[in-house]
């Protein structure tokens, strides 16, 4: 496994690209341009976000569990720019009721437990805090694309981190206690058809 992690880590910015500069680093920008306060994003990886932080934002704190990826995100970070913490989405050392905005950009595809991950996000949260997403999801509207998203599921999350194919992140959004602000749906361009369906946007925490 810490090979594979290696092996993922170090590939990992070189097999994103050709997307990031399609779209999805303009959703990126678009999603954290008005982020303020105290901002937790899950799952940092290799930073993609960090140029994306404006003046906004007092206080950054970036959770990663993967060593060589939090290795990588270290490096990115600016001094006095933000916190690195090993920690999972379902084990944030983070008080009750502390941060302003989390953030989870392809994500929540690969977390252990999804309700428990959103379950911590929703702890972590001032009330009527937010949430800003982007994450591939399974295709609800195309048949056949999801029975390839289901044949392939089995060796794709052993190979990438336990990146699922079918989760209905939407879903599960919704039953951990959040309101859609904003949400929307398009395809990641120029990334394999099995990994193209999003849902991207701004979900508030409820009461």
């Amino acid at each position: 496994m810490s090979l594979r992690s290696y092996v993922l880590a170090s590939l990992y910015d070189r097999l994103v690209r050709v997307s990031e500069e399609a779209c999805v680093r303009a959703w990126r920008a678009e999603l954290l341009a008005d982020a303020r306060g105290r901002v937790l994003e899950i799952g940092a990886g290799t930073g993609a976000n960090l140029a994306h932080y404006g003046s906004g934002v007092t206080e950054l704190v970036l959770a990663e569990p993967d060593p060589h990826m939090r290795r990588q995100l270290c490096a990115r970070l600016a001094p006095a720019r933000g916190e690195v913490v090993d920690a999972p989405a379902e084990r944030l050392p983070v008080a009750d009721g502390s941060v302003d905005v989390v953030v989870s950009t392809l994500v929540l595809c690969s977390v252990a437990d999804p309700a428990r991950a959103l379950g911590e996000l929703r702890r972590v949260l001032v009330p009527g805090g937010t949430l800003v997403f982007i994450e591939h999801v399974a295709a609800h509207d195309n048949p056949a694309r999801r029975r390839w998203q289901e044949r392939l599921e089995p060796a794709w999350k052993r190979v990438l981190g336990n990146c699922h194919l079918t989760r209905d992140t939407e879903a599960a959004i919704a039953r951990a206690g959040f309101a859609f602000e904003r949400l929307e749906r398009a395809s990641m361009q120029k990334a394999s058809p099995v990994v193209r369906p999003t849902i991207r946007g701004i979900a508030r925490a409820r009461g």
